[in-house]
């Protein structure tokens, strides 16, 4: 998916871009539909990965002096999550067969992802990612289910276990953490349309809507002076209704 255009004495391409996190039942909500009701629109956006960061990708970060705050979620809010993706889950006709996530390293399946995209193949891997964790219950971090996934894909199964050991993938990885620091976003899904900013499976429709020709995107009241102006951390990464 082409970035935008930037080059001198060319009018600037509008940012359109879906921040998601394979670990957040939301950002699964907001893929299904987006990808069952507007897949045409889908093909349009720039697909960011954001994930908590491990401890290598977190020195690469600091390299840059860049910083990801995250926030663990309490108790209640965790039960919260619990009912209502089981709520908005049934509503859609889909059901949930919830995840055990045993010391996680979500770079597994994030980079992995970075590096089916690269093969033309991103969609179809957050597809099969999304419905391995949310609906067969499998560990995406663990290595054994990108390999499954590499052979539904057909990849070579190296291409995805060995995407979190590879240092290009890692910086490319890093770089798209910077982006949503650089934008401010603090959960997901997060969806990105000019200076206009949408946070939340709930906001999809108004995120759609920004994108008509008479849609309100970009340059309105609220919209910063400057890209300073809109830079400040990233946050709460915690999966709540509009939250991720």
């Amino acid at each position: 998916m082409a970035p935008p255009d930037r080059g001198a004495g060319r009018t600037a391409v509008r940012k359109r871009r879906f921040y998601f996190s394979l670990r957040s039942p939301y950002s699964w909500l907001a893929h299904h539909d987006l990808m069952a009701r507007h897949p045409d629109v889908a093909d349009t956006l720039e697909w960011v990965p954001y994930w908590e960061p491990d401890e290598r990708t977190t020195a690469l970060l600091a390299d840059t002096g860049s910083t990801f705050v995250y926030t663990q979620m309490s108790r209640a809010k965790h039960f919260y999550i619990l009912a209502d993706v089981r709520r908005l889950a049934n509503s859609r006709g889909l059901r949930v067969s919830w995840p055990v996530d045993h010391a996680p390293v979500w770079e597994v399946p994030h980079l992995a992802y970075l590096a089916a995209r690269r093969r033309g193949l991103g969609p179809a891997f957050v597809e099969q990612v999304q419905r391995a964790r949310w609906q067969e219950g499998l560990d995406i971090c663990d290595r054994k289910t990108m390999a499954g996934i590499a052979d539904r894909l057909g990849l070579d199964r190296g291409v995805l276990t060995e995407a979190a050991d590879d240092p290009a993938l890692r910086e490319e990885g890093a770089e798209a953490l910077r982006s949503a620091i650089r934008e401010g976003v603090f959960g997901v899904p997060f969806f990105v349309n000019g200076h206009d900013k949408y946070w939340g499976v709930d906001r999809l429709s108004a995120f759609l809507a920004s994108l008509s020709p008479d849609g309100d995107a970009g340059g309105g009241p609220g919209s910063p002076a400057s890209p300073e102006a809109d830079a400040r951390p990233g946050g709460d990464i915690g999966h709540a209704g509009g939250c991720g």
